[in-house]
């Protein structure tokens, strides 16, 4: 059976990203995400009412003419986790295809959410829902689609294998080694190894903290410093704004429940605030379920004049803006857009890491000073990431022992830590390290 790799988008970058993997006649496509800083780099952009060419132009969603060059027939559509990175262009592109998409019950309701807004395309496709630890049939030549337990800074996050007959193709985009998880089951290392014992003829890696030492720390790490910081705060008497992915279901429960332990009321704020922990609530997670979520401008605004009201010390608003996006509420409150005052000593807390990426860091760069200008003090970088740094690389290719690998999720320069420590494990570059670009295709075997 031949197996052709397309890598369609994100590897050349951080963001978009796309896989389609050929077995014999039946493809399997991984991801179509959005690559958010090609869009936040433009004035009052928004996706929902663009056609899907003005995106490939801007470089903001795969560009997969590719596909054309692959001969057989697209089964399922295989998002790996809610991201919008991830799962951003699926209300553009994926009505081209004939087939399921495929995810697990929190990433579908992200995805079928996103097609609510969409306005261009109607997605009739199929949604499907599938657990970790859960197979499907794949076409008729003995292929199987298997989803894999992987922790991540959001939940519900897998990564899918598909097993042929000639090996298993493991997409390992993103994850992190947690064993004991704020939210959800830990890492399935278990079932990579047995994987790996079973035989993987290609692994594609995310390598977004390849460059990066050590290990990347639990999430219960980033919930006992959050705990520091809000708890050094319990007798403060002016206003304490946080800002968090708000994908990031284990933290902003975290910060809802550090909010109620030094007597304050916490409220989420914003859009997609709103949009992600009304999901996680919607499908059953262990998430509060008394919490106050405000989403629609005029009724944030609304919420901001009764906290000033009732006093800004009762209230800890967990809101979004954690990357300076110019539209997003922590930013307009920074340029004093809002109801809000802020006032000297009042604490803002980012409990998240600027993506490395320009356009964000330019944008949180100005964000932290209109809020310093303001006399705001700033907490930043209460976080840990969502991707392995290389001792869980290392620990991959043990586990797995991939024939061949392809590393993604970075440019150039962020593969090169990658590639060195993989070339410490016995792999060669040209050999069996696959470094590629967007729009090509590598036959395996």
């Amino acid at each position: 059976m031949e197996i052709e790799i397309a890598t369609i988008g994100g590897y050349e970058e951080v963001g978009r990203q796309m896989t389609a993997v050929r077995a014999g006649d039946d493809i399997v496509i991984f991801d179509m995400g959005l690559n958010l800083s090609k869009v936040l780099i433009h004035d009052n952009i928004r996706t929902e009412g663009m056609h899907s060419l003005d995106l490939i132009d801007m470089g903001a969603i795969p560009d997969d003419r590719v596909m054309s060059d692959l001969e057989g027939d697209v089964q399922a559509i295989v998002p790996t986790h809610g991201h919008l990175d991830h799962i951003g262009a699926i209300s553009k592109l994926a009505h081209r295809y004939d087939a399921p998409i495929v995810g697990t019950p929190f990433t579908i309701e992200l995805v079928s959410d996103d097609a609510e807004e969409e306005q261009k395309f109607d997605l009739d496709n199929d949604l499907v829902k599938m657990e970790a630890g859960e197979t499907m049939t794949i076409g008729d030549h003995g292929c199987e689609l298997e989803f894999v337990n992987v922790t991540h800074s959001i939940i519900q996050a897998i990564n899918p294998v598909l097993h042929t007959p000639e090996g298993a193709i493991v997409y390992g985009l993103d994850k992190r080694m947690d064993h004991n998880p704020v939210i959800g089951d830990p890492i399935d290392m278990d079932r990579f190894r047995e994987i790996g014992r079973e035989g993987v003829l290609c692994y594609i890696e995310d390598c977004t903290n390849a460059n990066k030492k050590g290990r990347t720390p639990s999430e219960n790490v980033a919930r006992e410093h959050l705990r520091d910081v809000l708890y050094s705060m319990e007798d403060y008497d002016g206003a304490i704004l946080a800002s968090t992915f708000s994908s990031h279901i284990a933290r902003v429960k975290s910060l809802i429940e550090f909010a109620r332990d030094i007597g304050r009321t916490p409220i989420l704020l914003g859009r997609s605030m709103e949009t992600y922990s009304g999901t996680a609530k919607q499908i059953g997670v262990d998430f509060p379920s008394d919490v106050e979520m405000v989403g629609y401008r005029r009724s944030i605004e609304q919420t901001l004049e009764r906290i000033m009201n009732e006093g800004k010390e009762n209230f800890l608003p967990i809101v979004t803006g954690h990357q300076g996006e110019p539209r997003a509420l922590l930013t307009r409150m920074a340029r004093g857009e809002t109801e809000f005052e802020l006032e000297p000593g009042d604490k803002v807390v980012y409990s998240a890491r600027v993506i490395p990426e320009p356009t964000n860091e330019g944008q949180r760069y100005q964000a932290e000073k209109l809020l310093a200008m303001q006399g705001a003090r700033v907490y930043s970088d209460i976080h840990v990431s969502g991707h392995l740094c290389q001792e869980g690389h290392y620990t991959m290719l043990d586990a797995l022992q991939p024939e061949n690998i392809i590393p993604a999720h970075q440019d150039l320069s962020g593969l090169s830590g990658y590639v060195d420590l993989a070339t410490d494990q016995g792999y060669t570059l040209g050999r069996d390290i696959h470094i590629t670009s967007n729009g090509n295709v590598i036959q395996i075997n």
